[in-house]
């Protein structure tokens, strides 16, 4: 079985580190990162080990004296042990840049025997530090590095970390195959073709309201009409989503999305629950909208419904088709980003799970 590593830097990222000599020899200069404690026991019920890396330049001269380091490096262990966190393993590399050893950070010297009996699961292990050696280091290993800043918390850190990378989904029928990419932390224009114009112009107001990334390619059987490709394209997506979240510790669960559109207004409620249901209700008139059937707006987000396991009630009203539906992808885009925002740590549920 391989195993989630983070494999964490100190100064600078655990600990605070002195600006005038870089080295905390006494109590008086230790202070913790702010959310270093919760977001690390987060990120521990989620199966990630903690691995301590660290350059110590000089530790073990007349200047920077090992008994003085290991009462404060001991004294930090301790504090996380009352605090239930408990550190993997710990490499320290007392070296100087000038003496070029195999050990000093970007090398991987210290963990070379670590590596070799520790299976490791580089897709989701991360090397987290201060420094751009910190990356370089974590390159080496072949992870992804995350860069601790002052604007750049152990907060967001946690937050990259359980939404990390693009999930991909495909969907391949006799009647459509789909291809879905989802990034739900990071916003970038998204590139959607469906087939259907208005549809691929709906999915964009989906993804630019709930800020997250979408890439979806479909190529169904539009020659018949344009149910299966949006049911599809629903399904996929909505397992996108299940999959993107699938650590749901923290998230706010409960999402709330009012858009009023000229003379239209939609409603959408959202519950990431666990339990697919839908409740719709609009005055949508006419047939078609451009080349979308208005039919499949009610069954593009009951598929959506079952298939992200999430309870949806929408209700909107208005008297031109165009704003009612534009209205009703932004609502849901408005109460998606409210719902999976993660603002605490603990599980939004008196069950203590959320499917």
């Amino acid at each position: 079985m391989k195993n989630k590593f983070l494999f964490i830097d100190r100064d600078g990222t655990i600990i605070d580190e002195p600006i005038n000599d870089f080295k905390v020899d006494s109590i008086k200069k230790l202070e913790f990162k702010k959310y270093i404690f919760t977001s690390l026991l987060n990120l521990k019920k989620h199966k990630y080990k903690f691995v301590m890396v660290t350059n110590q330049d000089g530790l073990g001269t007349n200047e920077f004296s090992k008994k003085k380091f290991y009462f404060i490096q001991n004294f930090i262990i301790k504090i996380f042990l009352s605090q239930e966190i408990k550190f993997y393993d710990i490499f320290i590399c007392p070296h100087y840049v000038e003496d070029n050893c195999k050990c000093r950070k970007p090398n991987i010297g210290m963990l070379t025997k670590f590596l070799k009996n520790n299976k490791l699961d580089k897709k989701n292990s991360f090397v987290i530090g201060d420094r751009n050696t910190d990356i370089e280091f974590a390159n080496n290993i072949g992870i992804k590095g995350i860069l601790y800043k002052k604007n750049y918390d152990w907060k967001k850190i946690e937050k990259k970390i359980l939404y990390n990378n693009i999930i991909t989904i495909f969907r391949k029928t006799k009647e459509t195959n789909v291809k879905i990419k989802v990034n739900l932390e990071k916003y970038s224009s998204s590139n959607i073709d469906t087939g259907i114009k208005f549809f691929d112009h709906m999915l964009n107001q989906l993804a630019f309201h709930s800020r997250i990334y979408l890439y979806i390619k479909s190529v169904g059987d539009l020659y018949i009409d344009d149910h299966h490709t949006v049911e599809d394209v629903a399904i996929a997506l909505g397992k996108s989503f299940l999959k993107s979240l699938v650590f749901k510790n923290g998230i706010n669960r409960f999402g709330l999305g009012i858009i009023p559109m000229d003379e239209s207004i939609s409603k959408c409620v959202l519950d990431i629950s666990g339990r697919p249901y839908i409740c719709f209700k609009s005055n949508l008139k006419n047939k078609l909208l451009g080349d979308f059937n208005l039919n499949m707006v009610k069954h593009f987000f009951y598929s959506l419904s079952y298939s992200m396991k999430s309870t949806i009630h929408i209700s909107a009203y208005g008297e031109n088709d165009h704003h009612i539906c534009e209205s009703i992808f932004k609502s849901f885009g408005i109460a998606f980003r409210k719902a999976i925002v993660i603002n605490s740590n603990y599980m939004q549920s008196s069950k203590g799970i959320l499917l």
